[in-house]
């Protein structure tokens, strides 16, 4: 493998970790010796790559550094563009606005052979209902989740019957058919899953809920048996 890739490949690698690695592990990834990691890690340290640890001790790439558009290999760039055509034909207005507008900023900074490969992929979206007119809510509903603040909704079930409900929402999972709201709900006092098409009506709140959204997704999947992602 080229040097380039390999530092390019290292750097993914330590992006995908949030806690200090090994570079006995970073090695056995890569393939190469522990000799030749730590020759690299100190090449990416010295242009510019805030990468902390020691021998002994691992690694960790902090926020902050940037990987240059050469980085995309064509597998990543077709991905790109297959989920963001995903989320422009099935997402709310503002999120495929935000899908069209991603895309656009990648192609005017890719070299032209792999601009090449963004316009001419031949990966399709089939055919689908888009969700922009059944989930009014969903733009709001993002926000408080970015600003972990709580909801004030009034629900309809399955039966017909609506509550008043305020939640803790922490996570929007995307389905075919449609969008589902998970968070804590003071009401029932757990965790509770909303249909987003069944939300009557949404009224932000600017109290934040207590703790993090980190730890409620955490505890929600241990409740689920879901595995971290």
């Amino acid at each position: 493998m080229p040097r380039a890739q390999r530092l390019l490949d290292l750097l993914q690698m330590l992006r995908l970790h949030r806690y200090p690695v090994t570079g006995t592990a970073l090695a056995a990834e890569l393939g190469v010796s522990l000799r030749t990691l730590y020759r690299d890690i100190a090449a990416l340290q010295q242009q510019g790559a805030q990468i902390e640890g020691a021998p002994g001790l691992g690694y960790l790439l902090r926020p902050g550094f940037t990987l240059p558009p050469l980085m995309f290999t064509e597998d990543e760039i077709e991905a790109l563009v297959l989920g963001s055509r995903w989320v422009a034909d099935r997402g709310d207005e503002r999120l495929a606005a935000a899908a069209r507008h991603a895309l656009a900023k990648i192609a005017a900074v890719l070299p032209s052979p792999l601009r090449a490969t963004l316009d001419d992929t031949a990966l399709l979206i089939g055919p689908g209902t888009s969700q922009a007119a059944a989930d009014p809510h969903l733009p709001a509903i993002r926000q408080a989740i970015r600003g972990e603040r709580k909801l004030q909704l009034r629900y309809c079930d399955l039966k017909g019957d609506e509550s008043e409900r305020v939640i803790w929402p922490f996570a929007l999972g995307f389905f075919d058919q449609t969008r589902v709201v998970v968070g804590w709900c003071e009401l029932r006092q757990g965790f509770r899953h909303f249909r987003a098409d069944r939300i009557r009506a949404l009224t932000p709140c600017e109290q934040r809920y207590p703790g993090r959204r980190q730890a409620l997704l955490k505890a929600w999947r241990e409740s689920q048996g879901i595995a971290a992602q």
